[in-house]
């Protein structure tokens, strides 16, 4: 039997190109959102909190935020799913792992969100 072709059985879960995508997309939002904030801090004044509050008080700026917010969610997801996936080999840890990682990108992701919109 040959393991080549079409008749060649394949297993895993299948991610590689969209998942290697995601991380390039999502480290490309975070690195603008690095860039646009450091053009906002660096510009000549003083660094208080009425400065940050300026900044993160604009539209714009509060999507952006909330869109790298999501991006670092999505990336630390990725990379993690993908280190219990080639370490851990018992299902049920790994699993237990995977449920635990979701609630606590959730859970900061929900609580950076509370801080951004003030909730």
């Amino acid at each position: 039997m040959s393991t080549f072709g079409s008749k060649r059985i394949v297993v895993g879960a299948h991610y590689g190109l969209r998942d290697w995508l995601a991380q390039r997309v999502t480290a490309v939002l975070m690195a603008v959102f690095t860039v646009v904030l450091l053009a906002q801090v660096l510009m000549p004044g003083e660094l208080g909190y009425d400065r940050w509050a300026a900044i993160f008080s604009q539209q714009w700026m509060k999507l952006l935020t909330f869109v790298t917010i999501l991006s670092l969610a999505y990336h630390a997801w990725v990379g993690m799913r993908d280190i219990w996936m080639d370490y851990v080999q018992p299902v049920g840890i790994r699993l237990t792992l995977q449920v635990l990682t979701i609630v606590w990108l959730l859970g900061c992701a929900g609580w950076a969100i509370q801080v951004l919109w003030r909730l």
